[in-house]
C-alpha cells in the first residue's frame, strides 16, 4: 500500500494565495476600497516567486475580487451589484490584461492566414492575412494559460515584438480610437492540440477549457478573435447573476 502525503493532494500555490487573500477580504482584515500588499510584500509574506503572486492577483481579478491598476497596485473591491457588464468572464479578462505585469513570453506576434474558423469568426475570407499575438503565461510551477489574439486591424501595436504594457482594449483605442463594445463566448472542454500540449507542458489526454470570444465594436463588425486555452486541473470558470 503506498501512502500519498499531504502535500501531494494539496492545491497548487498560487490557489493557496488566493484562498488567504479572499479569507483576509472575508473577516475584515482587507476591507472594500483597501489595497493589497504590494507584489514584492506577498513574495515574502508566502514565500514564492513573483510569477506564483502575479498569477493569484490575476486570479482574483478574474473573480472580481480586486481591480489592479497599472502602476498603482491591487485594491479590493467593493460588495459588487451584479450586472452584466460587472459579471467576471475570461474573454473580458484578457482585453484588459497587462502582459508586462504578468511576466508573459511573447510566442508570436506579427501577420498569419486566418483559420477557417478565425476567419469566418472575423468575417474575412480564409487565409486572408491577419495580426496574430500570442502569449504564454506562467507561475513559478508550469504554464497556466495560453492566449492568443487574432485581429483584422493592422498597425495597431499587437504586432508588436515587446510584451504590451496596457491592456488590449486600451492598446486599440490609443492607436486606432477604436472602441469594444460586446463579446459573444464559446466555452468547450476538450483534448489539447499538438501546440497546445507543448506550449502548456500537458499529456495528449490533458482537459483542457477552451475560451473563444469573438469581439465586436459599437457597429456590430467584429474585430478580434480571443483563442484562450486553460488547463483543465488549475482552474475553475465562476459567474455570478441575478435572477
Amino acid at each position: 500500500m503506498v501512502v500519498m502525503s499531504s502535500e501531494e493532494f494539496a492545491p497548487p500555490k498560487y490557489a493557496q494565495i488566493v484562498t488567504a487573500i479572499r479569507q483576509k477580504i472575508a473577516d475584515g482584515t482587507y476591507p472594500p476600497g483597501s489595497q493589497l500588499p504590494s507584489e514584492t510584500e506577498l513574495v515574502r509574506e508566502f514565500r514564492v516567486s513573483r510569477p506564483t503572486v502575479v498569477r493569484a492577483l490575476q486570479v482574483l481579478q478574474l473573480r472580481g475580487v480586486i481591480d489592479r491598476e497599472h502602476g498603482k497596485g491591487s485594491f479590493v473591491r467593493a460588495a459588487p451589484t451584479v450586472s452584466a457588464e460587472e459579471s467576471t468572464r475570461p474573454g473580458r479578462a484578457v482585453l484588459d490584461r497587462v502582459e508586462a505585469d504578468e511576466h508573459g513570453t511573447l510566442l508570436f506576434a506579427g501577420l498569419a492566414s486566418a483559420p477557417a474558423a478565425v476567419a469566418k469568426l472575423l468575417d474575412v475570407p480564409e487565409g486572408s492575412e491577419v495580426v496574430r499575438r500570442s502569449v504564454l503565461f506562467r507561475d513559478s510551477e508550469r504554464p497556466t494559460d495560453l492566449v492568443t489574439i487574432w485581429s483584422s486591424v493592422t498597425d495597431s501595436g499587437l504586432e508588436s515584438a515587446e510584451l504590451l504594457t496596457t491592456g488590449i482594449r486600451q492598446q486599440l483605442h490609443h492607436a486606432k480610437g477604436l472602441k469594444l463594445q460586446h463579446v459573444v463566448e464559446r466555452l468547450s472542454a476538450r483534448h489539447p492540440s499538438a501546440d497546445e500540449v507543448k506550449a502548456l507542458q500537458l499529456r495528449k489526454t490533458s482537459p483542457v477549457l477552451g475560451v473563444l470570444a469573438s469581439v465586436f465594436n459599437g457597429g456590430g463588425h467584429p474585430l478580434l478573435v480571443v483563442d484562450l486555452v486553460l488547463p483543465g486541473d488549475l482552474h475553475e470558470l465562476e459567474d455570478a447573476y441575478s435572477l
